[in-house]
């Protein structure tokens, strides 16, 4: 018996062993306990989030308070936290993971971080056609594929500086 059929027929035969309980929606006065961190510092950490909105492998998402848990790989973009009336905070993150806890708790932890007020656009451009040269040049496979992934992490920037 498949594992999947073998929870199912459990599941009829005894209903309230896996009882998993109830999700509702958010609530206006729900917040998120949020924790940004990097391996060797912890840049943000609030209890009282409204939203997160995070560039996840699977796409972009929004995580509102009573949010599923789960864990999200992200890729290079822009984390944004929403904190009501104080606004809200933007930073650019390489990569990383997101947990979503279960008790309103989302931890980010991510390998580098930085405000995304602290780019200049004019620097971007400028590292990016650096690296776009270097990746279509006489370079060795391994120089070209490093200045590919930077390409890619300087086109998420400008893509990010373009909608702030």
């Amino acid at each position: 018996m498949s594992a999947l059929r073998l929870l199912s027929s459990a599941g009829r035969r005894a209903p309230k062993a896996l009882s998993l309980g109830r999700r509702g929606y958010a609530e206006v006065a729900d917040k998120i306990k949020l924790s940004l961190v990097l391996p060797h510092q912890a840049i943000f950490t609030s209890a009282d989030v409204v939203q997160v909105n995070l560039s996840a492998a699977t796409g972009d998402m929004g995580i509102l308070a009573n949010h599923v848990p789960s864990i999200e790989p992200l890729r290079p973009g822009v984390v944004e936290v929403i904190e009501g009336a104080n606004g809200s905070k933007k930073w650019f993150v390489s990569g990383g993971f997101a947990t979503v806890h279960p008790g309103n708790t989302l931890t980010i932890n991510a390998v580098e971080a930085a405000p995304l007020e602290d780019f200049s656009p004019e620097a971007v451009r400028a590292n990016l056609q650096e690296a776009l040269k270097v990746a279509s040049g006489n370079s060795s496979e391994e120089d070209k594929l490093e200045a590919r992934i930077e390409a890619d992490v300087y086109e998420s920037i400008q893509h990010a500086l373009g909608s702030r």
